[in-house]
């Protein structure tokens, strides 16, 4: 059957960022697929709170910022819980001034919490999922790994580095038996994105570029996250798969 291709049952899922936002909602979806996931943040609370939403959750607390930190967690729980099949890396932040204006200590941290991130989980988790010779690998880039829009110059940087790890992770690992592919959101209606959702000009900018004319919903991102995390994307590999209501098709 073509939907058993979609069924993520005995698989585990870890989820980085996935106290809110994005990463709740995909990790969400991936339990309403079969698979147990695994949060991550770095607010025990928030983290707690997500969890009691999803039935058999895990929670797994680390700075996805720290190389050490993470390589700890992620071999300690691999030890003693059992291996993670499915990553989805989406921790990551905004720092929204114009250019000539951007705070070194701001750029500095976007690179480490939207690129470190992505190399840091990525490579702890891979070097599990080689042994085994299977695992896929979900990396969250952004609309803006491939448009530049004013005021967000270094994330659109990161992101288009992430869009690049991408490939180099598929480049590296593929032959291992592993898929790694990124999903690229548009404009989604998430707490990162709050400030512009308020902003009824900006939305108005928004809703006429977009072919779609509307805000993405978080729960639309869930299809394209379970296609990759699954065996329907066999042989896929390092793929960004944009998910923006055309707004990368249009001028």
């Amino acid at each position: 059957m073509a939907l058993e291709l979609f069924d993520l049952k005995g698989r585990r899922a870890l989820v980085t960022g996935s106290s809110q936002g994005i990463g709740l909602a995909l990790a969400r979806g991936l339990a309403d697929a079969g698979a147990e996931v695994v949060l991550n943040g770095r607010d025990e609370a928030k983290l707690a709170d997500a969890a009691g939403r999803i039935p058999d959750a895990k929670k797994l607390a680390f700075d996805a910022t720290d190389h050490e930190a993470v390589r700890s967690a992620v071999d300690g729980f691999e030890a003693e819980v059992g291996p993670i099949d499915i990553l989805v890396n989406n921790a990551g932040m905004q720092h929204r001034t114009p250019l000539e204006d951007f705070p070194a200590d701001a750029f500095e941290k976007l690179l480490r919490t939207n690129i470190s991130t992505v190399f840091n989980v990525g490579q702890a988790v891979a070097r599990h999922m080689i042994k085994r010779r299977a695992g896929k690998i979900i990396n969250i880039a952004s609309v803006q790994t491939a448009l530049a829009r004013p005021s967000i110059a270094p994330y659109t940087a990161t992101k288009g580095a992430v869009g690049n790890l991408t490939k180099g992770m598929a480049t590296d690992w593929a032959k291992y038996g592993l898929q790694c592919n990124a999903i690229a959101p548009g404009y989604f209606d998430t707490p990162l994105n709050a400030a512009l959702v308020a902003d009824p000009d900006f939305s108005a900018w928004l809703e006429r570029r977009t072919p779609a004319g509307r805000w993405g919903k978080v729960e639309e991102l869930v299809g394209a996250c379970i296609f990759l995390a699954s065996d329907a994307s066999s042989f896929v590999n390092g793929h960004v798969l944009y998910v923006d209501g055309g707004i990368t098709a249009s001028l």
